[in-house]
C-alpha cells in the first residue's frame, strides 16, 4: 500500500507539472522500454528448486505464469472517463506481434496529454500490470471525419501518431490484451486505446480471440454502427476500425470508454447488464495459470496458421461476426486437432467481409455487413464451388472489393485453399439459404433469442467427468449464468453430440429452452459451447457489483476446468 500511494503521489505531481508545460520532454520515447523486472524472472524461474508444487512447475514453464508473479497496479483503470470525447484515440492495428510497432492516434483539444501502458490480466486480482512511465505527448486536434452517404461509413483520417515499440519476451513484454491509458492534461479526463500483443513464435496451450469485429460492429463513434437503434438516422453497412470506440449507453459504464467491448459493453440497459465478458475470462484463465496467448479475430481471418500452433481455441462472450475465412480457418484448425472452447452465445451469426481502409488502403480497417439490407449487396446471390488454391475470382461489385465507395469497378479476391470450397460471400445470416451454413454445424447449438437473465441446469444426461470434484449432480441449477443472448441445438449437430445443459427460461409467455453441448470431431479434437454470454459471470467477479450483481459460482469454476483439461487432452 505504501508503494502504491508514493505512486499516486508521483503521478499526480507529474500531471500538476506536466499541465504547467513543465514536464521533461525525456518522457516522449519512454514507451519503448519497460521496467526492469529481472529479480522476479529470476524468483519465478527458482521456484521449482524450493518446491515440486504444480503452481511452481507451471511459474517455471509457462511465461503467462511467470507474468503474472510481476506488481500489478489497479491504475490501469480510468478515474475520470472521457464522456464528453474530451481525449479519445484508435490503433493502426488490432494487434501487434513482440517486437513489432504500433501507431496510437489521439485527438484532444488540450494542449497536452500522457499515455500510460497497460498489460491486462489477474496479478493478485490487482487486473493489469504498468509497461511504462506515462508519456508526455503534445495535444493535437484532429479534423473530423467525412461520412459516406451510400454506405455511412465513418472512417478518420488523423495525423501525428505516437509510435509505440512492443519489446520482446527478454525485455519484459508477454502477449496479452493491452490498454494504452490517455489522460488529457488540464480536465484529467481519461480513455482507453486497446490492442492485443500477440507471440506468434509461442505454440501456448491455448490462443485467446478477442472479438473485435464484433466490439466494431456496435460501436457508435460518428453516430453510426451495423445497428438502427444506435445509429443517427440509418444504420451503416460499412463501418472502420479507423476510429476510436465509443462510449456505453449507460453512463455508469463510462469506465470502459475506448475499449470496445472488452471490459463494458454498447448494449442499452433496457436489454442486460453494461457489463462484459471477455476481460473476466482473461482474468480467471491468468488467475488459474493457464498457459495462454492472445490475438484477435482479425488475426483469425487473414493467418490461417496461427490456430495451428496451438492446442486450443478460446471464443469468448459475444463473436457474432465472422467472415468466410474466419470460419475457414477454425473449421480447418477443428479438422487437424485442435479443440475450440466457445464461452459466449450468438456465435457466427451474421457473415461479413473485410476490405482496406478507403483512405490509407491497409488491409482488414472495413467490415461490410448489410444484414437485413443483403438485398443491397452487390454479392447477393453469387456461389462458386471452386477446388483451385488461392484462384483469383473477378468479381463486378462496384467498386466494393477495392477501397473506393460508390465507383463502378472490378475486384479480385481470392478463394481459400481449404474445404470447403468458397460459398456466397454476401453478408447476410450464416443460416440464410443465400449462405447455407448453419451455425451450429460448427458450434453444435446456435443464436435463438435475448433478453435473457436465467439459471443453467445441468442435463439428466450430463458425463460424469464434467461434474468430477464439485458438488452438482444432473439436474442441479447454476443461478444467474444464463443470458443475456442464448443459444439452443436446432439439428445439425453430429450424432456424437452430448448435451450437457438443458436451461429453461420464461419467453413470450411460454417457455424456451437453451443447450450447453461438447462434441468430438473426426479428428479427435472436442467442441465446447455454453450457450450462454453470462457463464464468465460465474468465473470472475469483475464489474460486480457497479453493473451486475455477483453470480460467481465454484460448481462453474471446477465445470470450466474439467472441460479445459478435455480441450487440452
Amino acid at each position: 500500500m505504501t508503494v502504491k500511494l508514493l505512486w499516486k503521489l508521483r503521478r499526480r505531481e507529474f500531471l500538476k507539472a506536466f499541465s504547467l508545460g513543465l514536464a521533461a520532454l525525456s518522457f516522449y520515447n519512454s514507451a519503448a522500454h519497460s521496467q526492469d523486472y529481472s529479480n522476479y524472472e529470476k524468483t519465478a524461474l527458482a521456484l521449482p528448486k524450493q518446491s515440486e508444487g504444480k503452481l511452481a512447475k507451471r511459474i517455471a514453464l509457462n511465461p503467462t505464469a511467470r507474468e503474472n508473479q510481476k506488481p500489478g497496479t489497479a491504475d490501469w483503470e480510468l478515474e475520470n472517463p472521457a464522456t464528453k470525447r474530451e481525449i479519445e484515440g484508435y490503433a493502426s492495428v488490432t494487434s501487434v506481434n513482440l517486437g513489432g510497432e504500433i501507431k496510437l492516434f489521439v485527438n484532444t483539444k488540450e494542449p497536452n496529454y500522457t499515455i500510460e501502458i497497460f498489460r491486462t490480466g489477474w496479478y493478485d486480482g490487482l487486473g493489469g500490470r504498468r509497461m511504462s512511465e506515462p508519456i508526455a505527448c503534445k495535444g493535437i486536434r484532429q479534423p473530423p471525419p467525412r461520412e459516406d452517404e451510400a454506405s455511412g461509413l465513418i472512417e478518420c483520417d488523423w495525423k501525428y501518431p505516437y509510435i509505440l515499440r512492443i519489446g520482446d519476451r527478454q525485455n519484459g513484454w508477454t502477449s496479452g490484451i493491452y490498454l494504452a491509458k490517455l489522460t488529457a492534461s488540464r480536465t484529467s479526463k481519461q480513455s482507453y486505446i486497446i490492442f492485443a500483443v500477440r507471440d506468434d513464435d509461442r505454440k501456448s496451450d491455448i490462443l485467446f480471440q478477442s472479438s473485435v469485429t464484433t466490439f466494431q460492429a456496435y460501436n457508435n463513434w460518428g453516430y453510426k454502427s451495423l445497428y438502427r437503434w444506435n445509429s443517427r438516422s440509418k444504420q451503416a453497412y460499412k463501418v472502420s476500425f479507423n476510429r476510436p470506440y465509443g462510449m456505453s449507453p449507460n453512463r455508469k459504464a463510462a469506465y470502459g470508454v475506448g475499449a470496445g467491448e472488452f471490459l463494458t459493453n454498447f448494449q442499452p440497459k433496457r436489454r442486460t447488464s453494461s457489463a462484459g465478458w471477455e476481460y473476466n475470462m482473461v482474468r480467471w484463465l491468468e488467475k488459474e495459470g493457464y498457459d495462454v496467448t492472445y490475438a484477435t479475430n482479425i488475426d483469425t481471418h487473414f493467418n490461417s496458421r496461427l490456430l495451428l500452433s496451438h492446442k486450443a481455441f478460446l471464443s469468448v462472450g459475444h463473436d457474432e461476426y465472422w467472415s468466410k475465412n474466419m470460419r475457414l480457418n477454425i473449421e480447418d484448425a477443428r479438422n487437424k486437432g485442435v479443440s475450440i472452447g466457445f464461452f459466449g452465445s450468438n456465435i457466427c451469426y451474421w457473415q461479413i467481409r473485410l476490405e482496406p481502409s478507403r483512405i490509407t488502403g491497409e488491409i482488414n480497417r472495413t467490415v461490410v455487413a448489410y444484414k437485413e439490407m443483403a438485398d443491397l449487396d452487390p454479392l447477393n446471390g453469387f456461389r462458386a464451388e471452386v477446388g483451385g488454391v488461392n484462384l483469383p475470382l473477378e468479381i463486378a461489385a462496384a467498386g466494393e472489393l477495392n477501397s473506393g465507395i460508390g465507383k463502378p469497378g472490378r475486384g479480385l479476391i481470392a478463394t481459400s485453399n481449404q474445404l470447403p470450397p468458397l460459398y456466397s460471400l454476401v453478408t447476410a445470416r450464416w443460416r440464410d439459404r443465400a449462405v447455407g451454413r448453419p451455425e451450429d454445424a460448427l458450434i453444435k447449438v446456435m443464436y435463438e433469442t435475448f433478453q435473457v437473465n436465467s439459471d443453467i441446469v445441468i442435463d439428466d444426461i450430463a458425463p460424469d467427468w464434467l461434474l468430477e470434484k464439485t458438488d452438482l449432480k444432473q439436474g442441479d441449477k447454476l443461478p444467474g449464468l444464463l443470458g443475456y443472448e442464448v443459444d439452443r441445438m436446432f439439428g445439425n449437430a453430429p450424432k456424437n453430440t452430448v448435451r450437457v445443459a438443458h436451461s429453461p427460461y420464461p419467453h413470450g409467455g411460454g417457455t424456451r429452452y437453451a443447450d450447453m453441448t461438447i462434441y468430438t470431431a473426426d479428428s479427435g479434437a472436442k467442441v465446447f459451447a455454453t450457450g450462454s454470454m453470462q457463464w464468465v459471470w460465474g468465473l470472475d467477479d469483475f464489474n460486480a457489483p457497479q453493473l451486475r450483481d455477483s453470480v460467481l459460482n465454484t460448481g462453474a469454476q471446477q465445470m470450466t476446468r474439467n472441460v479445459l483439461a478435455k480441450l487440452l487432452s
